[in-house]
């Protein structure tokens, strides 16, 4: 089971991101306040949840956060400072947003770039520890995937429907095939080389 709170008296803020290792899309982050003595025994890493469960756990969150936000970060911006920053810009940007301001910022991973006058505290794999981490990423990961669907309609033949612009061998075999998208990350390794 996950744990609601990492302290006992302070509003903390869930942050995690997707969409770091794809070819194609942005960069998204969320972050989310649920209230002190939150549980529920579904959620966990959007990873290993089936796509109904990430949908039904994207109202209920909704519902009952305190305060959530979702952001992005576009592939331009990717390609000018890397997918690093540009995940740490994403957090930023869902953490500027939030109605409620937090007093910890809980974080998903081992680096962050510190938010102004707000402590931070790594946690790894934070989304199988905590629920707000667990919470912004079904948030951020459902309005990625969503975002990847819609585009798939003007791109069919990435497979973006399915593969949500990661790195599959239908997608790689696409790009060589028809050559890029507006969308796609030039920073990135888009074609095997060896």
């Amino acid at each position: 089971m996950l744990q609601s709170s990492f302290t006992p008296d302070l509003i903390e803020a869930g942050c995690d991101e997707v969409g770091r290792g794809c070819l194609a899309g942005p960069v998204v982050a969320a972050a989310v306040i649920l209230p002190k003595n939150f549980s529920h025994p579904l959620l966990t890493d959007s990873k290993v949840l089936s796509l109904e469960q990430r949908n039904q756990l994207k109202y209920e969150i909704k519902e009952v956060a305190l305060s959530y936000a979702v952001a992005e970060v576009d592939n331009q911006k990717i390609d000018e400072i890397n997918i690093l920053n540009a995940s740490f810009l994403a957090m930023h940007r869902a953490i500027d947003q939030m109605k409620l301001k937090p007093e910890l910022l809980l974080i998903d991973g081992n680096r962050f770039n510190p938010y102004p006058f707000t402590p931070h505290q790594c946690i790894i794999k934070g989304d199988c520890k905590f629920f707000s981490i667990a919470a912004a990423s079904v948030l951020a990961k459902t309005h990625r995937d969503e975002l990847m669907w819609k585009l798939s309609e003007q791109y069919p033949q990435y497979g973006w429907q399915t593969n949500v612009g990661y790195p599959t061998k239908a997608h790689r075999a696409a790009i060589v095939e028809h050559g890029t998208t507006p969308w796609h990350r030039h920073s990135f390794k888009l074609i095997p080389t060896d």
